[in-house]
């Protein structure tokens, strides 16, 4: 066996050759099958990349089928602490099944998080992850706007503080208007915002679209796309040049 820590301090104990693994963060799912796809033996019915993933699903992020999950026998359950039930995570430890916990809230946190747990479980950092670090590594030196980024309506919230996704955004110059607000994510009455330029809407995890989000603003709204604003792995290396695009 090994040790190693996750990003919540917990010690992970993992045999010395991981073979299995259950994902239950799409995120983490792409990024281990990115790097070696034979080790995912089971992930949520929301892990669509990659496209050919061709696994057992054990339902969703917040209501996994644990049951389904022990049959699978993985040396470790890859999950997120936002994302994830704490609940269904202790039900698993309990078990016997290792859980490595991921919680980045800045992009440099999310590039070091995944760089821990790949070498954990795999042995080394993938090329692609060597490519998404260079890719972040140049600062942003234009224009800046204020942003309000709703996540869901009825009822409508927000990105408050302290996201991954804020921290991404102001990496290419979209600075959160409520980036100071004691919610992570607050809900928010769209005719009484602070004073903003644009609004960023992600088609994830509420489905925004031209046609569902921009009426509701008195600015100009901007649909991008939710899996660069608010996924960590293999999507970084494009997500700086496609979100810049879609935000233009």
């Amino acid at each position: 066996m090994k040790s190693a820590y996750d990003d919540l301090r917990d010690v992970v104990e993992l045999p010395r050759e991981v073979r299995r693994v259950v994902s239950i963060v799409p995120s983490l799912t792409e990024s281990i099958a990115a790097t070696h796809p034979a080790l995912i033996v089971g992930a949520t019915d929301w892990c669509t990349h990659p496209a050919d993933l061709d696994v057992a699903r054990v339902r969703g992020t917040k209501n996994p089928d644990l049951d389904r999950i022990l049959e699978l026998a993985p040396d470790v359950v890859v999950a997120n602490a936002e994302e994830n039930r704490a609940d269904d995570l202790d039900a698993l430890r309990a078990a016997g099944i290792a859980v490595w916990v991921t919680a980045p809230t800045t992009v440099p946190a999310a590039l070091d998080s995944l760089g821990r747990m790949l070498s954990a479980i795999i042995g080394g950092e993938p090329p692609w992850l060597d490519e998404a670090r260079a890719v972040w590594s140049a600062p942003y030196d234009g224009i800046r706007r204020r942003a309000v980024i709703p996540i869901w309506r009825r009822p409508w919230m927000a990105l408050g503080r302290d996201t991954f996704a804020g921290d991404l955004l102001a990496r290419i110059g979209v600075d959160n208007v409520l980036r100071e607000w004691a919610e992570r994510y607050p809900r928010i009455d769209p005719d009484a915002l602070p004073e903003y330029d644009v609004v960023v809407l992600p088609d994830e995890p509420y489905a925004f679209s031209p046609d569902d989000g921009p009426e509701a603003f008195d600015r100009p709204a901007r649909c991008v796309s939710g899996r660069h604003l608010t996924w960590y792995g293999p999507s970084l290396v494009e997500a700086r040049a496609v979100l810049t695009g879609q935000l233009a």
